[in-house]
């Protein structure tokens, strides 16, 4: 079974079998048992580590994004959608796929009755970082089966699903099997994702 180690202050460790996959859909070889995938953002071998993180003062601390850990939930008939912004990384698969339910720029944003229940679930299950989750008539779905992978995000961040990550506490909500985390090192809720290299520019 694959896991992912995070190193205090250095890397993620990946260990067991897991594809590893380029912002092309391409698979990246890689022949080591553990896989040490920079977090830094400062390797010259990105995804993989090369040590940078010990000369440039990378810190994997969390710097305060618990206080936006908060899930609200918008329900329709058929269906509650839970939606979680302290990670949302923006990558637009909600609305660009579901429009109808998912209204960029509007207030409120979600309006669970603006589309099929199935085609909700679909959309959401699209959520690389997990920060929207959903019920279906009132009872939790089957949990989350993926094959294990991480997807190297177009100068964003690793985006998992079906590999666990033991002993990190989990923001609101998030499946432990489908969220996204941080490979530009400037994330205030480190190891996850929250969108902070946008702001930045982070190219790869």
């Amino acid at each position: 079974m694959a896991s992912i180690e995070i190193r205090p202050d250095g890397p993620l460790a990946v260990s067991g079998p897991f594809e590893l996959i380029d912002a092309s859909g391409k698979p990246v070889v890689h022949a080591e048992l553990t896989v040490k995938l920079c977090r830094c953002g400062g390797s010259q071998n990105k995804p993989f580590c090369d040590g940078t993180h010990k000369r440039n003062g990378f810190s994997g601390a969390r710097e305060g994004e618990q206080a936006r850990d908060k899930v609200k939930e918008y329900t329709a008939a058929g269906i509650t959608i839970r939606d979680n912004r302290s990670v949302c990384v923006h990558a637009a698969r909600c609305t660009e796929g579901l429009d109808t339910v998912f209204k960029y720029g509007e207030r409120p944003w979600i309006d669970a009755a603006g589309g099929p229940v199935d085609a909700i679930v679909e959309t959401v299950l699209a959520c690389p970082s997990g920060a929207l989750s959903c019920a279906v008539a009132g009872a939790e779905g089957k949990a989350e089966q993926w094959a294990p992978s991480i997807t190297i995000q177009q100068d964003g961040p690793y985006a998992i699903l079906g590999i666990e990550m033991p002993g990190v506490a989990f923001a609101q909500g998030v499946p432990v099997n489908r969220y996204t985390l941080c490979r530009c090192g400037l994330s205030k809720n480190k190891p996850f994702c929250d969108a902070s290299h946008i702001e930045a520019g982070f190219k790869a």
